[in-house]
C-alpha cells in the first residue's frame, strides 16, 4: 500500500492507495503545533478504524503549503510506518513542464492539481481548487503548467466578515433558497454561495479566452460540491483529485528510480 498526505493550510488530507485503488481517504484539521507523534498516533487509529493493517504501507507521498508540518509528516511517516516519503518539490519529477516566471513559488498542492487533471481530462484544462485560498490552474493542450490566479477562500472571507461585523452571525455555508434573502442569515449564505460561484464563472471565463479551445473545468477541495453546483463553467466535481495526483507522481519517480 501507498500513503498519500496533502498538508494544506486549513486540513491534512490523507490516503491510501492498494492494488484496487483508493482504499481510505481522512480529512483531519491542520494544527500546529503538531508532534510527530500526535501525528503518527492519529493516523495509526484511523488506520485501525479502517481495517487497515499499517504494516502493509510500503510507500509515502507528500505534498504541503505548510513547511513547519513538512518535516512534522516525514518523522510521523518514518517512526510510525517505517517509511521515507517522496515529498513533492524541486527536483521531484512531475511530467509536467511548469511555465512559471519562477516555478519554486508554486504551490506543490497546484502542481499535484494539474498533474491529475491532465492525466484524467486531458487538455486544455482548469482546476478550481477550493482551499484556504480558491485557485485557480491553467493546463495548456500539451500538457503544461501555465499558471493561474488566487483569491481568498470562502472559510477565510466568511470569517473575516464574521469578525469583523458585530452584528453578523456565523452561518452554515449552505444553499439558500433564492438570492433576495429574508433574513440576515438567508442573506449571507445567498452573498456567500452565489457570489463565490459568480467569481468562480467569471474567472474561469477570462481564463479560458486566454488558453483557447475549450478547456476542461475541473473543481476539487472541500467546498467544490455546493459552489459548483450554482457555476455555469465547471463541468466536474473531482474531490480526491490531489491525492490522485500524488498517486501519479510518486509513479513517475518510483519508474526513474527503478533499475534498468
Amino acid at each position: 500500500m501507498m500513503l498519500a498526505v496533502d498538508v494544506g493550510n486549513t486540513n491534512i488530507v490523507a490516503g491510501v492507495f492498494g492494488e484496487g485503488g483508493l482504499a481510505a481517504c481522512w480529512r483531519l484539521a491542520t494544527e500546529q503545533p503538531r508532534s510527530a507523534d500526535e501525528l503518527g498516533v492519529l493516523l495509526l487509529g484511523l488506520f485501525a478504524h479502517a481495517g487497515l493493517d499499517p504494516g502493509e504501507v510500503k510507500a509515502a507521498v507528500v505534498a504541503s503549503v505548510v513547511p513547519p508540518l513538512t518535516a512534522v509528516v516525514e518523522e510521523a511517516l518514518e517512526r510510525y510506518f517505517a517509511v521515507k516519503p517522496l515529498v513533492v518539490g524541486p527536483g521531484v519529477k512531475t511530467g509536467m513542464d511548469i511555465r512559471y516566471d519562477h516555478p519554486r513559488e508554486v504551490g506543490a498542492d497546484r502542481i499535484v492539481n494539474a498533474v491529475a487533471a491532465f492525466e484524467r481530462y486531458g487538455g486544455p484544462c482548469i482546476v478550481v481548487d477550493f482551499g484556504t485560498a480558491t485557485t485557480f490552474d491553467a493546463i495548456s493542450a500539451d500538457g503544461a503548467y501555465l499558471g493561474g490566479a488566487i483569491a481568498p477562500g470562502i472559510s477565510i472571507s466568511t470569517e473575516a466578515l464574521f469578525q469583523r461585523a458585530a452584528k453578523l452571525p456565523r452561518v452554515d455555508i449552505v444553499r439558500p433558497a433564492r438570492a433576495i434573502g429574508k433574513n440576515t442569515v438567508a442573506s449571507m449564505q445567498a452573498g456567500i454561495v452565489f457570489g463565490f460561484a459568480g467569481q468562480v464563472d467569471e474567472l474561469v471565463r477570462r481564463i479560458a479566452r486566454e488558453l483557447g479551445g475549450k478547456p476542461v473545468v475541473v473543481a476539487t477541495g472541500g467546498l467544490a460540491s455546493l459552489i459548483a453546483k450554482e457555476t455555469t463553467t465547471v463541468q466536474h466535481v473531482d474531490p480526491l483529485l490531489t491525492l490522485e495526483g500524488l498517486r501519479i507522481i510518486y509513479e513517475r519517480n518510483r519508474e526513474t528510480d527503478a533499475p534498468e
